[in-house]
């Protein structure tokens, strides 16, 4: 049998891994038809049908999942030895492809990223915004950055800050006008906003703690959104009250112009980690990522 193209073999691996054309496609740089048409030319070459395809979906056949779990570790061990080479480069290059969420992206990434590639001008970093959980194996990323307490058990996670907290805020007219909430469930008299999750359409119930106890209230209001700066907007006018980390609305705070309620029931909670899978050695990339970012 003739050899075949090393790229092409790590291309079905992608495909079979993400259960996407485009999702692949985007790993390798090319368009998903192109990739879909040098799929049909390895099955041509070996004469077995590796994937299944229709049109909303593909996936890997019972050959192709039997050459995939020979294939992973082998291409696993080649991205090792390739990634070895760094230690004779006089920096890290590469990609690092990385998970979060829109806050994150928005305040804690775009202020720590430009001094790093700036330091670092052969790294290129891809940040995939997603309000959902991420899988990042099987999405193809490098690692993920979120909050602490959501990291799973069986992820590395470096920490990148200190504890952090949410707190309930409205303007002191507000509070004038309709009460302040001695408990959780007092919110229900009031006007909410209410947060809806991009990738499950469902609505958020605010979550709180108390000397150890979980408490999650649902809330109703006029507004519900996606957006803690559109949420943000709406509460200075007076109109709401609204659930923020407590560094975003700190300034109102200390003008005076928000006041927070039910603080013996926010309590701080883990900070921001980066957490990556376990891998016998961590790409140079991210860990000149990771360096950088952890304290």
């Amino acid at each position: 049998m003739a050899r075949l193209p090393l790229n092409d073999l790590a291309a079905f691996a992608a495909v079979a891994r993400t259960q996407s054309f485009t999702a692949a496609a985007a790993e390798f740089g090319v368009s998903p038809s192109a990739l879909s048409h040098a799929m049909r030319g390895l099955e041509e070459r070996l004469g077995v049908r590796l994937l299944a395809r229709s049109t909303r979906s593909v996936a890997a056949t019972e050959a192709g999942l039997a050459l995939l779990d020979r294939l992973s570790p082998a291409l696993a061990e080649i991205e090792s030895g390739l990634e070895d080479l760094a230690d004779w480069r006089d920096s890290p290059e590469g990609v690092v492809r990385i998970t979060t969420f829109h806050w994150i992206a928005s305040t804690y990434l775009a202020r720590a990223l430009p001094a790093f590639l700036m330091a670092h001008p052969g790294i290129t970093v891809q940040v995939t915004v997603d309000d959902g959980f991420q899988d990042i194996v099987s999405g193809g990323f490098d690692a993920g950055v979120r909050f602490g307490d959501d990291v799973e058990k069986d992820m590395i996670a470096v920490r990148l800050g200190p504890p952090m907290r949410h707190v309930v805020v409205a303007t002191p007219d507000y509070w004038a006008r309709h009460g302040r909430p001695e408990h959780p469930r007092d919110l229900r008299d009031h006007d909410c906003v209410s947060y809806h999750q991009i990738s499950g359409g469902t609505i958020a119930p605010w979550e709180f703690e108390r000397k150890g106890r979980t408490l999650r209230q649902r809330v109703t209001g006029q507004l519900v959104c996606n957006s803690s700066d559109l949420a943000l907007a709406l509460v200075r006018t007076g109109a709401c009250v609204s659930l923020h980390m407590e560094e975003d609305v700190a300034d109102d705070i200390a003008a005076g112009r928000l006041e927070t309620v039910l603080d013996d029931w926010t309590e701080p909670f883990a900070g921001l980690a980066l957490y990556h899978p376990s891998r016998r050695q961590t790409p140079p990339a991210l860990r000149a990522l990771i360096d950088f970012l952890k304290v």
